[in-house]
């Protein structure tokens, strides 16, 4: 009894309906012919078609409310042609709004094939596709336009309706992602502005295809490292720096990344070998280098931290770093020499005037690096009986 009443409720609200949207879609038709209210028979036809589930299958609305920001569009292109004034954003959004119009409509249309069980393409699709293929590069212009203002929502909004078409069923004969040569820039700013976001799913869900952009396949790999990383997936994260730091073993980002993230997570054996691989790469490269004499010392291998150092030293005298990792590592060979049960006091002596140069030497580079270079020395000069300099070093630590 509740079923037949509810049905008849619905057959006697149908036509009442059916004449409301008749009613809206003939006063959308005079607002067009009118010749001025364009926005008004589309905002009228948007409201119809959001109403309720009936009015969103209403095809004519689609095609009533496309006509007339396409009409919107058409008006504003004259404008820009007559050189008046106009914002050329407007044009870009009303580009889009057309796209989402006509995709709206063959999604309509095949449910409509499917619940009548009927076989074939959507009466519109071949005649919207056409219409479209000419309104898209504006898609791309729109986006680049959003991104240059720093609007990268937006301008991700117009990259992604670009790049989607390609798999829409409307534009298959298109065939977009093989003949279509903006696709893979596309696909790079698509993925940039997700960086600037810090939105890892927007940044890669065009990620694979921005690849194709070779020309800016490191900044592509930086900013899906990035994403990996902020979703806190691991594996990806450190496959992605691996394969950066393979291509561009140079660019600052990949290979830091790397050794920081097998130092973090105290795998000194793992950092050793991404070095390693890196000094295959570019042999003799200064950063590869103090990396690899820095996770040496860490590891407690003096002697091959030492060598190392000293590789990275007859490049140049001017770097800090290797003279301490060479001071430090002198340091913890006299700390196993102390240790053991016969102390060889001439051996640990020299150890400490071999290590005093360094030190020294790392102190005129680095200055302001107090803490690291001012106990080391004090510890020297109190082993070496060096009074005046013991003394001078003694003043600085008391001002630490």
């Amino acid at each position: 009894m509740r079923k037949l009443l509810t049905l008849t409720l619905l057959l006697m609200l149908t036509p009442a309906c059916l004449r409301a949207q008749k009613k809206e879609i003939s006063q959308a038709r005079t607002y067009i012919k009118s010749g001025k209210d364009y926005d008004k028979a589309a905002k009228l036809m948007k409201e119809l078609i959001e109403k309720d589930s009936a009015s969103s299958r209403n095809t004519k609305a689609y095609e009533i409310w496309f006509e007339a920001v396409k009409l919107q569009y058409e008006a504003g292109n004259q404008k820009l042609y007559l050189k008046e004034k106009y914002d050329t954003a407007t044009l870009y959004s009303l580009t889009k709004t057309m796209f989402e119009i006509l995709c709206s409509l063959d999604s309509v249309e095949v449910l409509l094939l499917g619940e009548q069980q009927k076989k074939g393409e959507p009466r519109s699709r071949k005649k919207s596709a056409e219409t479209l293929d000419k309104y898209r590069p504006n898609l791309y212009h729109g986006g680049t336009h959003l991104y240059k203002k720093a609007d990268y929502a937006g301008a991700f909004g117009y990259f992604d309706a670009y790049l989607a078409a390609a798999g829409e069923p409307m534009f298959k004969a298109y065939d977009y992602a093989a003949k279509d040569k903006k696709m893979n820039d596309a696909a790079f700013w698509a993925t940039a502005c997700g960086h600037r976001l810090n939105d890892p799913d927007r940044t890669l869900r065009y990620a694979p295809m921005a690849e194709g952009d070779t020309a800016r396949l490191r900044l592509t790999l930086r900013f899906e490292a990035d994403a990996y990383k902020g979703r806190e997936d691991q594996e990806k994260y450190v496959e992605t720096l691996r394969r950066g730091m393979r291509l561009y073993p140079k660019y600052e980002y990949f290979f830091p990344r790397l050794m920081d993230h097998y130092t973090d997570h105290n795998q000194p054996d793992s950092a050793l070998n991404v070095a390693n691989e890196a000094l295959d790469l570019v042999p003799d490269y200064g950063l590869f280098l103090y990396a690899k004499s820095t996770v040496l010392l860490n590891m407690g291998l003096n002697d091959e931290c030492i060598e190392v150092s000293r590789r990275l030293i007859e490049q140049g005298d001017t770097v800090a770093e290797p003279y301490f990792n060479i001071a430090t590592a002198m340091l913890n060979q006299i700390v196993v020499l102390e240790g053991k049960p016969e102390r060889d006091k001439e051996a640990i002596k020299t150890r400490y005037e071999d290590a005093l140069p360094y030190m020294e030497r790392y102190r005129a580079l680095a200055p302001d690096q107090k803490k690291k270079w001012a106990p080391a020395l004090y510890r020297i000069y109190l082993n070496l009986n060096m009074g005046p300099q013991f003394e001078e070093i003694d003043k600085v630590m008391s001002e630490m």
